[in-house]
């Protein structure tokens, strides 16, 4: 009677191409930076933001550490803030992905280590 193939040993490879593809899309938009929002007073003294009132902002700011390891960052204009919030969210997903993907690659060369051993012969 033929072996069955396990169907189990199929969903991993489905999961790890399902991956795959993901990464791909995430990587088109992943940024790599940490958000931060400020609120500043203005040039104007007459303004309410000097005296008690609310500061002007948020003004968004992206940081990350740079090729020197010194942190550095920029500016982001309000027109693109939608934008980098969500490329900077992909960024961590990239990561998530990268991690699982990682993970299954780990647990397929362990199943052919695994496969490819032979069993120790016993004297008798």
């Amino acid at each position: 009677m033929p072996q069955r193939m396990k169907e189990p040993t199929h969903q991993p490879e489905q999961q790890r191409e399902q991956l795959l593809r993901e990464v791909q899309q995430l990587a088109r938009q992943a940024l790599f930076g940490t958000i931060s929002e400020t609120y500043r007073t203005c040039g104007t003294p007459g303004c309410s933001c000097h005296h008690n009132g609310p500061k002007h902002g948020p003004h968004l700011y992206v940081s990350y550490r740079g090729n020197q390891g010194k942190t550095t960052g920029y500016y982001v204009p309000i027109a693109i803030q939608v934008q980098v919030r969500q490329s900077i969210d992909a960024w961590g997903q990239l990561q998530d992905h990268l991690r699982r993907l990682a993970e299954l690659n780990r647990a397929r060369l362990l199943a052919t280590t695994r496969r490819k051993k032979r069993p120790f012969a016993t004297g008798s």
